[in-house]
């Protein structure tokens, strides 16, 4: 770890955005990045047959409050992309404290994710599940690719949320909220 500025030269801009062609060493960016503590959500689509699918995501993100529109980002080579793109909508859901194994659960490739987990369908099929701490339900408004990631842009149409406390993700752990009364209160 350090603390000193990492200041690559600069790249010719032609090759900037081709792989393998980054000064910077993908593990120490992305320990880099993992000091930024975000939320954890599952997005949640339906495939052309009628199939739920869904991933853990932190790249969730607020766009515009007027329209309303939010963002998330899936590598382009995650099996789930092909069902992501063609998906009219798709659903975010934010998961709550209490909610870490089901985020680890839809963190891993696997025949039925579903199976046994609460949802309904929602706009365009996309699943709703439930006891999340907040969901938003989305029209697919546009796709951007920026690297090894598309970036999904949604209008939101609908959304839900509770006081339920919010799942974080920081470091590569699980952790909680500490408010300035919690921390006083702590040993």
């Amino acid at each position: 770890m350090n603390d000193l500025p990492k200041q690559p030269a600069v790249p010719d801009p032609a090759n900037e955005l081709a792989s393998d062609s980054s000064p910077i060493d993908p593990r120490d960016f992305r320990n880099a990045l993992g000091t930024y503590g975000t939320g954890v959500t599952i997005i949640t689509a339906t495939a052309d047959d009628g199939k739920p699918y869904g991933i853990t995501c932190n790249s969730f993100a607020s766009v515009s409050l007027n329209p309303p529109l939010v963002l998330w980002s899936l590598g382009v080579y995650s099996s789930s992309l092909p069902v992501f793109q063609n998906a009219s909508h798709f659903t975010v859901h934010v998961l709550g404290t209490s909610q870490q194994a089901l985020a680890n659960r839809f963190a891993k490739s696997s025949e039925d994710k579903f199976a046994g987990v609460a949802w309904a369908p929602g706009l365009g099929n996309a699943p709703v599940l439930a006891e999340s701490v907040a969901s938003f339900q989305c029209r697919s408004v546009n796709r951007y690719y920026g690297g090894d990631h598309v970036i999904f842009l949604g209008a939101v149409e609908a959304y839900a949320y509770n006081a339920k406390e919010s799942l974080l993700f920081a470091r590569g752990a699980y952790g909680r909220f500490l408010a300035d009364d919690d921390r006083k209160n702590s040993p």
